[in-house]
């Protein structure tokens, strides 16, 4: 049972379309559920050859970044914070196109309001989202593409999340016409993209001005900023409120297009911040989801590297790149583990990804029963119909040497036990 109680080279810049975390974590059958890294004991681990990584996917020049969806405000005082002279020449033209679409964004920020600013102020806030958390790569997109497959929940797509300040009034303009600004794929893996996919809110506050540790990847050879809004910890009431405000209008918006729905939320970085989540929507639930460490960091560093070579303004030398998994994990996973023993054990559960790959509908069930969630029967048909869609999904394959596999058992012992990975 998976479910159980508390206890390459790019050859242009990309795109942001679909989630940070889907990566090679979508597989449907069980057969491929053991792609990728398995778990293993340490004790039992030899030394590897490393093979090479397989190459990045190519994204055109016109496909949008993340920076696109900002307004001109939040896109000048990120580039006052990192520096102006820090961009590279190569990334000028990026430089300009966002500085020309921040403007466009705020015009029509402004006209959004007008048409519907009304309507939106009488939209209530969603009172019990439903949180997907975990880290990247650890199957937490597989896990929200499988629960929205029920129609009763509704949650942010990657339209949404990407021009968070006009979709309400040009969303049918992206759905119609724009497809051909998405890459058939993204740069990491085999994730097909779309407008209408499944999408991490996070990307959403980052163009409203929320501060996010995503914002390293437009300047990747800085050290990382906004680390504290991993956890929420140490920050002042005052920057507290700034981001809660900016989560609480955002889900007005999908509120007030989904009336009924409960609202489903998949973004890495609420991990850390399940204490302030559970005080903002006393009656939301969670669900945790956990995979072979060995196989999170080394997905996760082809993440970064994939993601800071298309996002970024500079020339990523992907330095101290370990480092910065690292301290992400241990950030994140210190305070959700504090913050879970505080929740009702009905308001959250876990789910491993190994198990939720072998057997998707089963742990599916478990989860709505553990949380209250309705009957599951009523979405079994849409769900088998999307994971029998996956059978032809191919993950990456990864390889660690053994030293790097000795650090990571070292840094993350208590995940390994806690989550049943020290066998």
């Amino acid at each position: 049972m998976g479910v159980f109680r508390k206890e390459g080279r790019l050859l242009a810049m990309g795109s942001p379309v679909q989630s940070l975390e889907t990566q090679a974590t979508t597989p449907a059958a069980p057969a491929l559920a053991e792609a990728a890294l398995r778990p293993e004991s340490p004790a039992a681990t030899t030394a590897k050859t490393k093979s090479p990584a397989a190459p990045f996917h190519y994204y055109p020049f016109w496909s949008p970044r993340f920076w696109h969806g900002m307004t001109l405000g939040p896109w000048l005082r990120l580039l006052r914070r990192n520096g102006l002279l820090s961009v590279h020449p190569f990334r000028y033209p990026l430089l300009i196109a966002v500085t020309f679409f921040s403007s466009l964004n705020g015009a029509l920020r402004i006209a959004q309001r007008i048409t519907h600013g009304k309507r939106l102020t009488q939209t209530p806030l969603p009172a019990a989202p439903l949180f997907i958390v975990g880290h990247w790569r650890s199957g937490t997109t597989y896990l929200h593409e499988l629960m929205v497959q029920d129609q009763r929940f509704a949650s942010p797509t990657s339209l949404q999340c990407f021009l968070p300040h006009h979709w309400l009034l040009t969303g049918w303009l992206f759905n119609r016409f724009g497809s051909f600004l998405l890459p058939k794929k993204r740069p990491m893996d085999n994730v097909e993209t779309g407008w209408d996919r499944p999408q991490e809110d996070e990307f959403a506050l980052l163009s409203m001005g929320a501060p996010s540790p995503y914002e390293r990847m437009a300047f990747p050879n800085h050290p990382p900023r906004h680390m504290d809004y991993l956890t929420m910890e140490g920050l002042s009431d005052d920057e507290l409120e700034r981001w809660s405000s900016k989560l609480k209008e955002f889900l007005v918006t999908i509120a007030y297009k989904n009336p009924g729905k409960q609202i489903i939320l998949k973004s890495p970085p609420h991990t850390g911040r399940v204490k302030l989540l559970a005080k903002l929507f006393p009656e939301a639930r969670f669900v945790h989801i956990s995979r072979n460490p060995y196989s999170v960091f080394a997905s996760t560093r082809r993440l970064w590297q994939s993601l800071d070579e298309v996002q970024g303004l500079q020339l990523p030398r992907h330095e101290a790149l370990d480092d910065y998994v690292f301290e992400s994990f241990d950030r994140m996973y210190s305070a959700f583990e504090r913050a879970r023993e505080e929740l009702p054990d009905d308001r959250i559960c876990d789910v491993k990804y190994e198990d939720l790959t072998r057997d998707p509908l089963g742990q599916l069930s478990a989860i709505y029963q553990h949380l209250n969630l309705g009957d599951f029967n009523a979405a079994r048909e849409r769900v088998t119909a999307f994971t029998s869609k996956q059978r032809d999904y191919r993950t990456n394959q990864h390889s660690l040497d053994e030293a790097t596999r000795k650090t990571i058992y070292q840094r993350w012992s208590g995940y390994f036990r806690r989550y049943g990975y020290d066998a």
